[in-house]
Formats: C-alpha cells, structure tokens, sequence
C-alpha cells in the first residue's frame, strides 16, 4: 500500500528552505476553528498557541500581529509598535486576498506580500511557540526566534 505523502505548505517550504527546524501537528479540520479548540483537541497549553492577525492603517497599509491565543490586540500599542497613528482589524472577507491564506490557515510566514509584522513579547520567553501552519488542519511548533527569521519579524509588547 502506497504511503501517504505529506502535503507541504508555503509556509513550512519556507522554514525548510531557510533550515529552520519545526515539527507540523495536523488535525481533521474542513472548516474554521478558534485557537482555542484547536490547542484543547490536540491537547496544547494555550500559553504555547499565537494567533496571527492583519490590520491596516488608515493610509491603508497592512501590518501584521502576532499574539497569544487567550490575548487580545491592543490597537493602540500595534499602531505605536509599526510607527502608525492607528490600526484597525481588517474584514473576515479581505484575509485571502490580503495575505494568500485563508481564515484559520493565516500565518505570518509567506504571505503574498511582506508586511510589518510584530510578536508580541511574551513569545520571546518561550522554548517553542505553535502558529497556524498556512492551511486549516495544521499547526507548526517552532522557536520564536525561527518565527522572527522567516517572518521578517520583531518583538513588540501588543496586548
């Protein structure tokens, strides 16, 4: 019986190509699932789980967040940490077209175009955080620094 081959993502093509180690974790998934459930089914400690989220300035410029799961954004501070004088969440409906992922397959490596993009700080006290892996079904368990090197990213308190 043939073996099932492992469909890659651009997201982990990108860590692979850029020798930055990471271990993929799938899940059955056809439709959008919160962070949340995603860490209690496969049994992860929320405190290891980000959630990547896009904002765009009212000069229209995209940046990109992100933060732990049980967290939220704090506008004010994402705006102060791009060098913006505000940022707003961008529409469920733009997510595709903005960053080439679809809602719950969002990740801040690989998207269509490079923005801006902020960690919040608290993953820096971390061995290993876990990111959406660019497609609904799979999650990636990286260092943050790794996510820093294939994101083009900087720490930045967000929440």
């Amino acid at each position: 019986m043939a073996k099932k081959k492992e469909t890659k993502t651009n997201a982990m093509r990108i860590l692979e190509n850029e020798k930055i180690p990471y271990t993929a974790r799938t899940y059955e998934c056809g439709e959008f699932t919160d962070a949340q459930q995603i860490a209690d089914l496969l049994g992860l400690p929320h405190e290891k789980m980000y959630k990547t989220l896009v904002t765009r300035s009212p000069q229209g410029e995209y940046y990109v967040f992100v933060i732990p799961i049980d967290a939220e954004l704090d506008l004010k501070k994402a705006a102060r940490s791009v060098g913006a004088k505000s940022v707003s969440m961008i529409h469920v409906k733009e997510i595709q077209s903005v960053t080439g992922y679809i809602r719950g397959g969002c990740t801040a490596i690989g998207m269509k175009k490079t923005y801006i993009t902020r960690i919040d700080e608290s993953a820096a006290g971390q061995e290993t955080i876990i990111v959406s892996g660019g497609k609904l079904g799979v999650q990636l368990e990286l260092a943050p620094e790794g996510l820093v090197t294939a994101s083009g990213a900087e720490y930045a308190q967000l929440t």
